[in-house]
This record gives C-alpha cells, structure tokens and sequence, in this order.
C-alpha cells in the first residue's frame, strides 16, 4: 500500500526532531513491512491544504497524520469527507486519539504499529457539521485554552507549563453560564461552569480521552457553578482521572444533543479538539457510528467489532 505523511513540523515532538533522519526511518519501516510512504514535512498553517491534496491523489491508499491533537483532527474531518483510511502518528502533547486507538507514544514504535497495523471503524462526532475526535467544550476548557495561547511557549514541554499556567489563571476566575439542553431525555436547563461532550465516553483513571472508539455514544459532562476551591479541586481530579467522583459534575451518554445558549456574549468561544472558534447561538452535536476508517494496531480485533479482519494489504 502507498501511504502520504503529512507531518507537522510545528507539532509539539517535530519541533525538536531531525525531520530528515525521521523521514528516512519511516521509509525503511514501513518498505520492511511491503509498503511506501511519501513524507511531507509542512508547517502548521500548510497541513490543511497539504491533506487535502494528498487526499485528492491518485494512488494514495491511507492518509498518515503527524503532529498534535489539533492536526490529527483536522487530517480525521478530511478522511472523513474524502472516504480515505487515517493513520495517527502521535506527535503532540497530548495525543488523544492516538490513546484511544491505542497506538504507541513513541515515535519508532508508533511508525512500526501504523505499518503492521490493521483497519478498522471509528466513530467521528459533528459540532454543527464540523467533525471532531475527541472533544466540544465551552466554558472553563475554553477559558484555558485561550489563557494558554495567549502565552509563549516554543516546545512541548513549554506547552505543558503554558498550561498550567493557564489553569491556574482560570481557577481565579471561574466561568459561570446557562445553556439549554436537549436530549433523547427531554429539554433541561442548566447553569455550569462547564459543558464537555465526547467522541464516545471517557475513560477512568487518566488524563481525559476515550478509551474506545467504535461504542456510537456520545459523553455528555456537566460542571456544575463552583467556587474557586471547589474548581481546583476538580482540576487536580481531571489530572488524576478521578474527576467522576467530584460531587458538582454529572454525565450522561446520548447520540445527539442540542445546546441552545439564551445568554451567550458575541465574544464567546468554545473549543474543539484543543482549538478555539466562536460560540453559535445553538449547537447541534451528532455521532456518526464507524464512520472513519483508522489504522489500528493488529490484535484489536479481539477487544472491538468494529475492525476489518486482517492485517493492511501489501
């Protein structure tokens, strides 16, 4: 099969890697395991148009995405659109997706599970029409988000403290905001500091992500208003992946919701896969079951009905 590889050179591992001796490692692992791959080193602003070129090719079988969180989101919509399979190489700070398909964090051994990996379904989920893999969230994740970008950093690690320097700055401040909601359960109305919803239901005991990928559910997490302790304490929660068992946040799993925001600000953002983009007036989130063709490691068939039998065809 003939793999192209759009690698974010601004990608949180790239900045420091020797893209060179990356390229050529990736050739001879994935020529060991009878394939090819065209590697194409872009700058974050390029990997958008450089996907979609790749995706619109002649004789480009799977889709291969380097970079952080905010890359392989944007590489998941254009597979999602196009119809072309996605391999996830984990080249960011968090990694998300790569986590939930279980793909290894570490370069090498990342490059040699996408070459003997296998295909299979991931569910995609929409915001409004626009794809995401892991997560739609508005109040306090949006907060962060925008207080960390305001910040320099120039590398992962940098990114990281940028970060918690940013929850720091949020706990002093706490968002406080209703939204209306409708589920398959009917029209509620809350007030939170908080409103996450997930590409399937996040797992226990780790930083948030998914731990599968094919259940067709969405999760559905709501924080309550809190105080500037009680929002601490939550943070420190979700670090740990204990925050299920804090007492002012509640979930529920759902295919569809619509969030309606009766006083929401011109200026009021929301966050989508780790990017920031303007809060609508009414948001429409969907599932879309198995909808992404992804390249997972070989022996996820045992743990998911949502896999293609074999391994990639050479």
């Amino acid at each position: 099969m003939h793999f192209v590889a759009v690698l974010n050179k601004n990608g949180g591992t790239f900045r420091t890697t020797d893209m060179a001796a990356f390229r050529q490692e990736a050739v001879a692992v994935f020529a060991r395991h009878g394939h090819t791959i065209d590697c194409r080193v872009v700058a974050g602003g390029e990997v958008t148009e450089a996907l979609e070129v790749a995706a619109d090719e002649e004789g480009v079988d799977v889709l291969l995405a380097g970079g952080g969180d905010g890359t392989i989101s944007t590489a998941a919509e254009v597979a999602f659109r196009t119809g072309k399979p996605l391999a996830v190489l984990p080249a960011g700070t968090m990694n998300l997706f790569a986590r939930t398909l279980g793909i290894p964090l570490a370069l090498s051994d990342a490059l040699e599970t996408l070459a003997g990996g296998q295909f299979g379904r991931a569910d995609i989920a929409t915001a409004n029409g626009r794809p995401f893999v892991h997560q739609f969230g508005v109040g306090v994740h949006a907060r962060l988000v925008r207080i960390r970008d305001g910040l320099t950093y120039h590398s992962r690690i940098g990114k990281m403290l940028a970060s918690v320097r940013a929850v720091g700055a949020t706990i002093l401040r706490p968002p406080r905001f209703v939204a209306e909601v409708q589920t398959s359960h009917g029209l509620e109305k809350w007030e939170a500091s908080g409103i996450e919803i997930s590409n399937n239901p996040v797992g226990d005991w780790h930083i948030p992500y998914a731990d599968t990928h094919d259940r067709g559910v969405l999760g559905v997490y709501v924080a309550k208003p809190m105080s500037e302790w009680a929002l601490a304490k939550l943070m420190v929660a979700v670090l740990f992946g204990h925050w299920r068992t804090h007492p002012d946040v509640s979930e529920q799993e759902v295919r569809e919701v619509v969030l309606t925001f009766p006083r929401r600000k011109r200026s009021a953002q929301a966050v989508i896969d780790g990017e920031l983009i303007p809060l609508e007036p009414r948001v429409e989130l969907k599932i879309h079951p198995a909808a992404l063709t992804v390249i997972v490691p070989v022996g996820s068939l045992e743990r998911s009905g949502a896999l293609v039998d074999g391994g990639l065809p050479q």
